[in-house]
């Protein structure tokens, strides 16, 4: 009994030790950023470069199209109105005219503009984000012998709450058009961080007192029934996992 509970002891302080390692990168990373939000993945891709409208143009198939071949830059003049009209794009062209009409703003906004620096209440929304996986684990460590305890639990689900509604107070006040104003990636990001806040259904206390008895409700039911009894098996497997194991990506 002494080495069980000596194991739990080591087990948490390792927990510990890795989310506050992850927290000081992440604290860099904001560093390093001047103050812009942290975004999932830390480098999103973008489906156009904007430095290819710096390049040459070129065909379909990828190879240089000759100079001889690419359509004039030259418009032509209507002799009764006098409008001008654009010349058309070259057939062999296609691909990059088509490219280049459904181009966003945030296809072609460098990086730096892409994410709008916080301040304030903002900086604060960030920086509780950033140390709430802290702060739950060592919730856990401290409570680890009452899995049932709501402490850790209203802890770090309370913190992410807050620091979500003090994110989008920020956005409101600051910026033109409050949450309309946000990039495409902001918005991304905030939705990324919305939906992950449902896996507090699988953690702690909730997971306890709820989570648990209905998943065990549902596998009882799927029993004896053909291809439902499989997929109640895969649950009752990851029970296991759920019940003894802390998933290091558990609060990013």
């Amino acid at each position: 009994m002494v080495a069980r509970r000596r194991g739990e002891k080591v087990r948490w302080r390792i927990v510990v030790l890795i989310e506050a390692i992850k927290a000081i990168c992440r604290l860099f990373l904001l560093r390093l950023t001047n103050s812009r939000p942290l975004v999932s993945p830390p480098l999103p891709e973008r489906d156009v470069d904007p430095r290819s409208a710096e390049e040459e143009e070129s065909d379909w198939n990828g190879m240089h199209t000759p100079v001889s071949e690419r359509s004039s830059d030259l418009s032509w003049t209507m002799p009764r109105t006098g409008l001008s009209l654009p010349s058309l794009p070259d057939v062999n062209d296609v691909s990059s005219f088509l490219i280049s009409k459904v181009l966003t703003a945030d296809d072609i906004k460098p990086p730096k503009a892409l994410l709008h620096r916080v301040t304030g209440q903002g900086q604060l929304a960030e920086l509780l984000y950033i140390l709430r996986p802290v702060a739950y684990a060592l919730a856990m460590q401290r409570w680890h012998s009452n899995k049932r305890s709501w402490r850790p639990w209203l802890i770090g689900f309370g913190m992410e709450y807050g620091c979500r509604q003090l994110a989008k107070t920020d956005f409101r006040e600051r910026l033109a058009g409050g949450l309309r104003g946000l990039t495409g990636l902001e918005r991304e990001e905030l939705r990324k961080r919305g939906w992950a806040m449902g896996w507090w259904f699988m953690r702690g206390a909730f997971y306890e007192h709820m989570t648990r008895s209905w998943l065990k409700g549902l596998t009882g039911k799927m029993k004896g029934k053909p291809l439902l009894d499989l997929v109640g098996s895969v649950i009752e497997d990851y029970e296991y996992l759920w019940d003894n194991y802390y998933f290091a990506t558990a609060t990013l």
